[in-house]
C-alpha cells in the first residue's frame, strides 16, 4: 500500500474524535518516527510504499489514539524549546507556555558571557523540560532540579543525557522540605495548580493518561505549593535573585498577592500565547 492512500484510512479512522487539522499533524508526526520522511518527502515521492511491518505499527498508533492516549507517549517522545524530550506516563507533557516561561527566564537573564555561575534551582522537575532547556541555553548555568518522584528523575537524567547537559537531579518532596541548604539565582517551578473543581475543563486525554500528581491541588488550598516555594525561595534566593513560577490561569491576583505579602519586590504577572495569566516574575531585595 501506498503511504499517500493510506494517509486517507488513517483521516477515516479518526474524523469522529479529532478534527483533520489535528490528524493531519498526528500523520506527520508518525511518518517522520516511522519513516524518518518529511511532509515535503511524501508530496515528493507519492508512490512511497508502506510495509507489513510499518503498516502494523501504524495500526497500532492508531488503537491507542482512539482511545485518545497522547500522541507524546505513545510515540515516547516530544520536542520542548528546539530539544527532544523522552516523555511517559511518569510525566507531564511539555506545553507551549512552559516554553514561554523558559524563554521569559532566558530573556530576563541574558548575561551568557559572565564568568560567574548562574545557579538554577527547578522545582518539580517531571520531564526535566525546563532544567535541561535553561542549560543548554545559558553557557554559564549550574542548574539543580527536585522531584518527588524517583520515576519522574529517571526520564529527567535520560533526557540531560541525550541533550547533553549537565544537571544536579535530587529526590526531594518540596512540601516536607525545610530548607535547601543551598543558594540560588533563580528558583522556578510549575508545580499542580488544576484544582479539583477544573477537572471538567480538562480533556479526556490529559486526565486518563498524564500523572495527577503533577498537576492536580486540593481545591481548600490551591497555593499550597506555591507558598511553600515562596517561603523556601525567600530564604534561598541570594540577593537580587528571582522567583519564577507557571500559574493557574484563574488565581493570578491571588498568586502575585501571596508573593507581595511574603515580602518579594517587583512581581509582575505575564499572559501566555492565548492571552491567559501563566507566568510570574519576582524579586527577592537585597
Amino acid at each position: 500500500m501506498f503511504l499517500k492512500e493510506f494517509k486517507d484510512i488513517f483521516k477515516k479512522e479518526l474524523l469522529s474524535l479529532y478534527d483533520e487539522q489535528e490528524i493531519d499533524s498526528f500523520f506527520y508526526i508518525i511518518l517522520e518516527k516511522l519513516h524518518g520522511l518529511k511532509r515535503i518527502d511524501l508530496a515528493l515521492n507519492p508512490e512511497t510504499v508502506m510495509d507489513g511491518i510499518h503498516l502494523k505499527q501504524w495500526k497500532g498508533i492508531i488503537s491507542d489514539l482512539k482511545i485518545q492516549k497522547p500522541i507524546q507517549y505513545i510515540l515516547g517522545e516530544t520536542e520542548f524549546y528546539g530539544l527532544p524530550f523522552l516523555v511517559n506516563e511518569n510525566t507531564l507533557i511539555p506545553r507551549p507556555e512552559t516554553e514561554e516561561l523558559v524563554d521569559l527566564i532566558l530573556s530576563n537573564n541574558q548575561i551568557t558571557k559572565s564568568t560567574n555561575p548562574l545557579k538554577i534551582l527547578d522545582i518539580g522537575t517531571g520531564s526535566g523540560c525546563i532544567a535541561i532547556s535553561l542549560a543548554a541555553n545559558i553557557s554559564n548555568a549550574e542548574v539543580s532540579a527536585i522531584d518527588v518522584s524517583e520515576k519522574a528523575l529517571a526520564t529527567a537524567k535520560k533526557n540531560a543525557e541525550i541533550n547533553k547537559v549537565k544537571v544536579d537531579f535530587l529526590l526531594k518532596n518540596i512540601l516536607e522540605t525545610e530548607d535547601l541548604e543551598l543558594q540560588f539565582d533563580i528558583i522556578v517551578s510549575n508545580p499542580p495548580y488544576v484544582r479539583n473543581l477544573e477537572k471538567a475543563e480538562i480533556k479526556p486525554n490529559v486526565l486518563e493518561y498524564e500523572p495527577h500528581l503533577a498537576l492536580f491541588v486540593e481545591d481548600t488550598d490551591a497555593l499550597l505549593f506555591y507558598r511553600k516555594i515562596a517561603r523556601l525561595a525567600i530564604k534561598n534566593l541570594a540577593p537580587n535573585g528571582k522567583l519564577y513560577f507557571e500559574i493557574n490561569q484563574y488565581l493570578g491576583k491571588e498568586t502575585v498577592q501571596l508573593l507581595k505579602d511574603l515580602g518579594f519586590q517587583n512581581v509582575q504577572l505575564s499572559k501566555d500565547i492565548y492571552g491567559n495569566d501563566r507566568m510570574i516574575c519576582a524579586l527577592k531585595s537585597e
